[in-house]
């Protein structure tokens, strides 16, 4: 589905990604896991085009992504949830969520009401603004923003900051349900192990700019991995 074959990336003479590649297949959860500042967001930058790599190839379903905007990467079926959410403060859920459309044709520019069922909040709060609803509720929001899109994978840049433990309950399962009934692939970059050893299929942990490990979710608990995790 996804393959990030042996990137770099540079902000000007620094070198954020050394040699990175992973796979994030359909119908699985792939965590990348990390301290701060290992280079986990710029990942994802390159793979939502959001920064241009200076080696290496990222190919979606066979095909390369390479020197594709983000808005073109989105039209091959890429859902991106940014850190921090990133939602319209002053436009309502409602307005949010059809912001979605975008990379849609017309006949698909609805919103499915799948969304309203894994996060029932939204439905009882279309007419609200964005920027009046919780941390919690706002990161709902975003996930459902990218559902709208009907992405074949979805990407998540650390879901669970400064969310509530109810909250980040929901979310799991709803990222599980999407695995699990529409074959999705889902990508998360994450720093909470605990949610990530609960709900992923393969995690890759990362290190100064670099994947340090990969493997089955049951092996972050062996010593090894935990030493790349600890602060």
């Amino acid at each position: 589905m996804l393959a990030v074959d042996n990137i770099n990336l540079h902000y000007g003479a620094a070198q954020a990604l050394r040699g990175v590649s992973i796979n994030a297949d359909r119908g699985k959860i792939t965590c990348v896991l990390g301290r701060n500042g290992v280079g986990k967001s710029s990942l994802l930058r390159a793979i939502t085009g959001q920064h241009p790599v200076s080696a290496g190839t990222i190919t979606f379903e066979n095909a390369t992504l390479n020197g594709l905007a983000p808005y073109a990467r989105a039209r091959q079926g890429l859902g991106y949830v940014p850190q921090g959410r990133e939602i319209f403060p002053l436009l309502t859920v409602q307005e949010n969520l059809e912001s979605g459309f975008a990379p849609l044709p017309r006949k698909d520019r609805f919103i499915p009401d799948e969304i309203f069922s894994l996060f029932p909040v939204l439905g009882s709060m279309l007419s609200r603004r964005g920027g009046d609803l919780s941390g919690g509720q706002q990161q709902q929001l975003a996930i459902g923003r990218a559902m709208v899109m009907r992405p074949k994978i979805l990407v998540l840049d650390e879901p669970t900051e400064g969310i509530q433990p109810s909250i980040i309950t929901d979310i799991g399962r709803a990222i599980r349900y999407l695995r699990d009934s529409t074959g999705m692939a889902i990508l998360l970059v994450e720093q909470y192990l605990d949610f990530c050893r609960e709900i992923a299929d393969r995690v890759y942990i990362m290190d100064r700019g670099e994947i340090v490990h990969e493997g089955l979710a049951e092996t972050l608990d062996t010593p090894e991995v935990r030493r790349h995790l600890t602060v």
